[in-house]
């Protein structure tokens, strides 16, 4: 697992800026749909959630460390 996060973290880096922002915006929306479906019917592994909006903060911090 810990590979997967180096991985995440070297594609991060390497991506342009506005490329970063959609998948922010794509991966913030995710998020909602994954909470709303979490409200109506319980997920079968609600640790997705922690995750996904780990990866938003990744990728915000890489953002605005670029700024």
């Amino acid at each position: 697992m810990a590979k997967k996060k180096a991985n995440t973290k070297e594609n991060l880096t390497e991506m342009h800026i506005d490329s970063l922002k959609g998948r922010i915006a794509e991966d913030q929306l995710r998020l909602k749909k994954m909470q709303f479906a979490h409200a109506m019917t319980p997920l079968e592994n609600p640790m997705l959630i922690r995750g996904l909006r780990r990866d938003i903060a990744r990728s915000q911090t890489e953002l605005s460390s670029r700024k």
